[in-house]
């Protein structure tokens, strides 16, 4: 086996480790309002939004074609650069959900393959213009669109359903939201599903192996769609409770508005082959109901902490893709030791989310979001109306 074709495998499996990052990391984009609200059962919620997100996967590819040869020069990409990409991604990713904050794992991608094409292929390896269009511009304007839209939903479901969280009203929205969250579940596949197939096609390309402007073959789609929903069937219980919980007291009639909201932004990015966060789309949307509902609790410690982690993620990412890509071109022996750390800090991430465990059992058991082992944030009474 030549070196090149063992750095492509490896550099496939990293891509698919980070797929499976992404889906537990983006779990909760899908359905942490309809566990919230108990529209669905925590495991069954999962389970769904994970054949879908297989499912969405397969229908769009303008995404992954964005990634594969919009943001960087395909050209001048080697192997070791989109490992390095994606060790800062996954380590990001990682990192946020064990304190429980939902970051975006699409910039976090962009900002470790930036970093690192940065260190091995300088300023010419870059597209800054498909960055600012396609990533940019879309992460500042999709939610405060989905804002917004489930804002004015929200105040309109209130001001003309007599009711609409009691009685008949109040089940005929939670079973709504089964389909909103479904929904939601499946743009997620046609957005953050492709991403992966973008990196693997990537790769294939910068090692000879596909030809430069292709879009990603059937298997890559296959396995990368498979990952994602593995990824996503795993939970991410932790960002779970920080969506459901965290933000906004969530009711039936508001979860159906976030994801109503959430479902169309993403569906219309994806199309366009925006590299849209989702996370900051489902984000928004839920803040958006909760000012959209009179009287309402929104956390805005937690959403302060939120847009904190979504401006420095694309910066962190970069920064570990570009110390990991400076190892890495040292040659076989850096980019093993790349490997090993991005396995031992992996494994020490995980070891210490085992010290406050949150699972489908409990992912409902408090509106208090823990975000670091000695600090939460408690929700304020609710105003009198």
């Amino acid at each position: 086996m030549s070196t090149t074709l063992f750095l492509v495998i490896v550099v496939v499996i990293t891509a698919l480790a980070f797929d499976f990052t992404n889906g537990f990391h983006d779990s909760a984009n899908a359905m942490a309002t309809s566990v919230a609200t108990g529209a669905l059962r925590p495991r069954v919620a999962v389970l769904i939004a994970a054949v879908l997100n297989i499912v969405g996967a397969f229908l769009s590819t303008e995404v992954a074609k964005t990634i594969s040869g919009g943001i960087v020069e395909d050209s001048l990409i080697t192997p070791w650069m989109v490992f390095a990409g994606l060790c800062g991604a996954i380590l990001w990713n990682l990192a946020t959900w064990l304190l429980g904050l939902p970051s975006s794992s699409s910039h976090a991608l962009f900002g470790g393959l930036i970093g690192a094409v940065l260190v091995g292929a300088g300023m010419h390896g870059i597209h800054f213009s498909t960055i600012m269009s396609k990533v940019i511009i879309p992460a500042v304007v999709a939610p405060v669109v989905a804002g917004f839209a489930a804002c004015a939903a929200t105040f309109l479901i209130y001001r003309l359903v007599k009711k609409p969280e009691d009685g008949s009203n109040g089940r005929l929205f939670k079973h709504g939201q089964t389909v909103t969250s479904s929904l939601v579940a499946l743009a997620h596949g046609t957005s953050d599903g492709q991403k992966t197939m973008g990196v693997i096609t990537l790769v294939l390309i910068s090692a000879g192996y596909q030809a430069s402007g292709s879009g990603p073959q059937v298997w890559v789609i296959v396995i990368a769609g498979l990952a994602i929903g593995l990824g996503t069937y795993s939970g991410g219980w932790r960002i779970m409770r920080t969506m459901g919980k965290g933000v906004v007291d969530v009711t039936p009639p508001q979860g159906f508005a976030a994801e109503t909201a959430s479902t169309a932004a993403i569906l219309a990015s994806s199309h366009m082959g925006f590299a849209l966060s989702t996370t900051h789309v489902c984000s928004g949307s839920i803040m958006g109901t909760g000012i959209g509902r009179r009287a309402a609790i929104v956390r805005w410690g937690t959403a302060r902490r939120m847009a904190v982690a979504w401006i420095v993620t694309l910066p962190a990412a970069a920064s570990v893709g570009a110390a990991a890509a400076f190892v890495a071109q040292q040659g076989t022996l850096g980019e093993m030791l790349v490997l090993a750390a991005l396995v031992l800090a992996s494994a020490w991430i995980w070891l210490m989310s085992r010290r406050n465990a949150i699972s489908a059992a409990n992912v409902n058991d408090s509106a208090d979001v823990t975000l670091t082992p000695v600090a939460t944030v408690t929700a304020q009474p609710a105003p009198v109306a």
